[in-house]
């Protein structure tokens, strides 16, 4: 794979797959407390939001664990799109229970939450000790959590199988995260009957986070572009792409072009929610190990700078812009930028999501790529750029400091990125039709 960023001296020659277990198919999450049997799990903390305890598949997992014998303890009120302070209350309460493992029913922020209660209750220290540098100390965690069987109810995150628990810090105005091996559940369990009952809007939302997922885990730097760790401990969760990424990524990015406008639109195509269900694992695992780069870090500062946006299908939620969302708004205006570092790549990522290559010149790739993503969005309803979210051309000073931060996303890229470069990205990512 050709790419911006020079070969290192101490070059790297090695990538690690770490994958977590995964469970799929209709009925699965009925068999969640054999599972956690298994595991030795007796006094389990349950994490889901209000929303989703209301349904069926919450009910579901409950009787199974209850069945198998377990205590359950209900935590319900998990906040979509997490803060510190509500990481930091779902910690406390995990801690008092006294519960010796863990089963999340919900979405990305569901899964997230149960992640940092996990090892704030095992570990307990200050939040930001854990969080990615620089805007946390980016402490190691010091040892095995307690089993966390992770349930996604979204065809989107991915969560289920990755080290990652993301969240808002609003005193900051940004997004940052916790990113590790040790907080991968322990088993994935994904049942996409439990994905029927999404509104559209949802739908849209979180399938384009599945897209975004596997195209930068597709078109991130190569694994071998970076220099070899002092110790093997040492290697990064986030790698670079590799083989094993690349296959299950561009296996998403074909799913997610064949049926997210399906799924999105047509709320009784259960196939289509099928595969788009899979296809979100699939990303999981392979941004879990290559890594996502300049939309997520963009992403993180979009959503983090606006408490306002009321988007489609999650009007209950108050003012938030979803992540899926916050994600590809920057998506096409990213992808323009770095696809001469990879022509190739995001040739074959614009093919895999449906786009026309025919006649496509390398000096192409990006547009292709990016009037797909485009059209996909305008089909199923998505805001068309920054400017429908609430942003103009005044915000983008903010947003360039809000979204420079993440360089541990920003040095996945294929490219190096500037400050500059990402005022321009803002800029091109306004409007798209």
């Amino acid at each position: 794979m050709s790419a911006t960023h020079a070969m290192p001296s101490n070059q790297e020659t090695i990538f690690t797959v770490d994958p977590v277990p995964l469970k799929y198919g209709h009925g699965a999450l009925a068999e969640i407390g054999d599972d956690a049997k298994a595991m030795g799990m007796t006094r389990v903390a349950l994490f889901t939001d209000r929303t989703v305890g209301a349904l069926e598949c919450v009910a579901t997992a409950r009787k199974a664990l209850q069945d198998a014998g377990m205590e359950v303890l209900l935590y319900d009120t998990v906040r979509v799109e997490p803060t510190d302070r509500s990481f930091a209350e779902a910690a406390a309460w995990a801690q008092e229970a006294g519960v010796d493992g863990f089963v999340s029913v919900g979405g990305g922020s569901v899964m997230d939450t149960a992640k940092a209660a996990n090892l704030l209750s095992t570990w307990p220290d200050e939040l930001l000790a854990y969080v990615n540098a620089p805007v946390g100390a980016a402490k190691p965690v010091p040892g095995p959590l307690k089993p966390h069987i992770a349930c996604p109810t979204t065809s989107g995150t991915g969560s289920e199988t990755t080290g990652v628990a993301i969240f808002d810090l609003p005193e900051r105005q940004l997004k940052t995260g916790i990113s590790n091996k040790l907080l991968k559940p322990r088993l994935a369990v994904v049942d996409p009957t439990a994905t029927y009952s999404l509104p559209a809007g949802v739908v849209a939302a979180t399938g384009f986070d599945v897209l975004t997922h596997a195209i930068e885990s597709y078109t991130a730097r190569p694994f071998n572009s970076r220099e070899k760790p002092a110790t093997p401990l040492a290697r990064p969760p986030y790698q670079g792409a590799n083989p094993w990424s690349d296959g299950g990524a561009l296996e998403a990015i074909r799913l997610g072009g064949t049926y997210l406008e399906r799924a999105a639109l047509d709320p009784n195509d259960t196939e289509a929610h099928d595969f788009l269900t899979f296809a979100a694992t699939l990303a999981g695992m392979s941004f879990g190990n290559a890594g996502v780069h300049i939309p997520h870090a963009m992403s993180y500062a979009v959503a983090g700078l606006n408490h306002e946006f009321r988007a489609k299908g999650y009007e209950r939620e108050g003012g938030m812009v979803p992540h899926g969302i916050s994600v590809v708004v920057n998506a096409p205006a990213a992808f323009r930028f770095t696809a001469d570092a990879c022509p190739d790549r995001h040739l074959t990522a614009a093919a895999a999501l449906g786009a026309d290559v025919t006649d496509a010149a390398p000096d192409e790739a990006g547009d292709v790529l990016a009037t797909r993503l485009a059209d996909m969005m305008r089909r199923t309803g998505l805001p068309n750029g920054l400017t429908e979210i609430g942003y103009t051309d005044n915000d983008i000073p903010a947003l360039v400091n809000s979204a420079w931060p993440q360089q541990r996303l920003l040095a996945q890229a294929p490219k190096p990125v500037t400050e500059d470069d990402l005022a321009d990205l803002f800029r091109d990512a306004m409007r798209y039709w």
